[in-house]
């Protein structure tokens, strides 16, 4: 097992970094130029694992799609497979094989796909059969309140179905802004769309090719701001970020407010990220929309020592591990915890009332979870602190522990 001992000498933070293409975006964007008949550029695309096994998978030519730990590349494959004229084996990782696929087979077998489970009824491995385009359904529904991926998942096909496709959600749907995403993405390559009364209607269309520049990932520079709110001092400046972005974990931006960091982006398109020394007594926030956000938001609150009360963290139990269950353990190495309750409204939600407090060097254990990693790092700026398995970060961010350097982290291997 690896292990990396992080501290910061100072507690202040300056330096520029330049962040990695969004790996949702990425992601989208693969899928439609697989499906596109012309050819065209990506620019700024994704370095992380994700995307670079969409990009490999999309481009192997073989019978057996094997995504790893790559959740999103599954589930957009997923569809994109069972639409294609072949028989396939889509596959994953053992923790792979434990996230739950069924409710979007369940809407491809409506429209006439084949796919059968290989081994646990609705979930990974999926053996998916060749798709007859002319005896299909071209009305489902789909379950919303699971996961917006495989509404998106749907939706990336659709234009190129005879018939197109009419999609009615069932459910509360949770991260809407990540389907908003996926319908913007759609319209920059020129598809249209109608979306009402929970139901959301593509025509056949083809996909027009165009050079396309992927925006930094807002969900990487979340850690960033966390690193401002537990710094002594701080002047951090990202670059690659889009002041009108169309992901909906910019809203770290208001989140962070709140933990008193400021947010500016200058006349050269450059976030600057500083403390303004003002924040709440309290934060009340619901997750529902931004999951990606509770892990780093969680541990920042811990850390600031800023109570904190959390809803809509459902989703978070079917991630790369159960991040609820992750955050507890992880915060309770440094005499904090989330707990759970509920409200008055008998809402499910999550609590932080102590502030994290450090007898000795805690080691941090990551889950398999990129996210875990990146989110508990910042503690690093009040006690050094150990990290396992840091590689993990590779799946969405390859270059974060270099980049921490660059800003005057110390980052030790531990040999043991």
């Amino acid at each position: 097992m690896s292990v990396v001992r992080i501290s910061h000498p100072t507690s202040i933070v300056k330096g520029k970094i330049r962040l990695d293409g969004s790996k949702s975006i990425s992601n989208r964007a693969l899928i439609i130029k697989a499906l596109c008949k012309e050819d065209f550029p990506i620019h700024h695309i994704s370095s992380s694992d994700d995307t670079s096994t969409m990009k490999d998978l999309l481009n192997n030519g073989k019978d057996i799609f094997d995504v790893h730990h790559a959740g999103t590349t599954f589930r957009f494959l997923t569809s994109f497979l069972a639409v294609s004229p072949r028989r396939q084996l889509l596959t994953g990782s053992s923790r792979m094989k434990e996230r739950p696929i069924g409710p979007l087979v369940d809407a491809l077998r409506d429209l006439g796909a084949d796919i059968s489970y290989s081994e646990k009824e609705g979930y990974p491995p999926l053996n998916i059969g060749p798709f007859d385009k002319k005896n299909y359904i071209s009305k489902i529904k789909v379950k919303a309140d699971i996961s917006s991926q495989y509404i998106t998942s749907l939706l990336l096909i659709a234009p190129s179905l005879p018939n197109g496709l009419e999609l009615s959600l069932e459910g509360e749907l949770v991260s809407e802004p990540y389907l908003n995403m996926t319908l913007t993405t759609l319209s920059e390559f020129g598809i249209e769309y109608k979306k009402g009364n929970g139901t959301i209607s593509i025509l056949p269309q083809e996909y027009s090719a165009k050079e396309y520049t992927v925006e930094a990932d807002w969900s990487a520079c979340s850690y960033y701001y966390s690193i401002a709110a537990l710094s002594k001092e701080c002047n951090i400046q990202l670059e690659g970020l889009f002041s009108e972005s169309i992901q909906g974990d910019a809203k770290i931006k208001d989140i962070a407010e709140l933990y008193g960091v400021k947010s500016e982006f200058d006349k050269d398109g450059v976030l600057h990220i500083t403390k303004n020394g003002i924040h709440n007594d309290e934060v009340y926030y619901d997750f529902i929309n931004q999951p990606d956000l509770a892990q780093t938001v969680a541990v920042m609150s811990a850390g600031k020592g800023i109570p904190a009360d959390f809803t809509g963290l459902k989703t978070l139990r079917i991630k790369e591990t159960d991040r609820i269950s992750a955050i507890q353990k992880e915060l309770q190495k440094v005499s904090s915890d989330m707990p759970f309750g509920r409200n008055e409204n008998e809402q499910e939600h999550y609590v932080i009332r102590d502030k994290a407090e450090f007898s000795s060097v805690p080691r941090f254990s990551t889950y398999k979870d990129h996210r875990m990693a990146m989110a508990f790092a910042p503690l690093s700026l009040l006690h050094e602190i150990e990290m396992e398995n840091p590689d993990v970060v590779s799946k969405s961010y390859p270059a974060f522990w270099e980049d921490l350097k660059t800003l005057g982290f110390k980052i030790e291997n531990i040999h043991e």
